[in-house]
């Protein structure tokens, strides 16, 4: 693979990282609250706290291995997308506030572009096959 990447790849990259930086903030967070003593239910936010760390280093694997053109990459990537765009629809529908919009947003924007032709060029390639 050559050193150039498209541009849509690089913000798919950068929008992949954001939303693991932010599953990290809320891993941390939950934490924060078992030990502050301020969680209701201290083995609940473990958990999700957890979750939010597990996705979060989930992530991180997936846009690494979307900038290095992996192709097993694209799909956690668009299954999370699918969930968090379920989730923001569900969380506008109940209480529309501008976080769910962002999310929403953001979702659509990975979902459309892992799908643009350029990138899945880059990251369509199988390992060891010639170029």
């Amino acid at each position: 693979m050559t050193d150039r990447r498209p541009v849509p790849l690089l913000v798919v990259c950068l929008l992949v990282t954001l939303e693991a930086a932010a599953f990290l903030g809320l891993g941390a967070a939950w934490i924060a609250d078992v030990v502050r003593g301020t969680a209701t239910m201290a083995g609940a936010s473990l958990f999700l706290a957890a979750f939010g760390i597990g996705i979060a280093l989930l992530l991180v694997l997936a846009a690494r291995g979307l900038w290095r053109g992996r192709r097993w990459a694209r799909s956690p990537v668009i299954m999370w997308q699918i969930l968090l765009v379920v989730l923001a629809i569900g969380w506008l529908g109940a209480e529309p506030t501008v976080w769910a919009a962002v999310v929403l947003v953001v979702a659509v924007a990975v979902g459309v572009g892992l799908l643009l032709p350029a990138v899945v060029a880059v990251t369509a390639r199988r390992q060891g096959a010639p170029e």
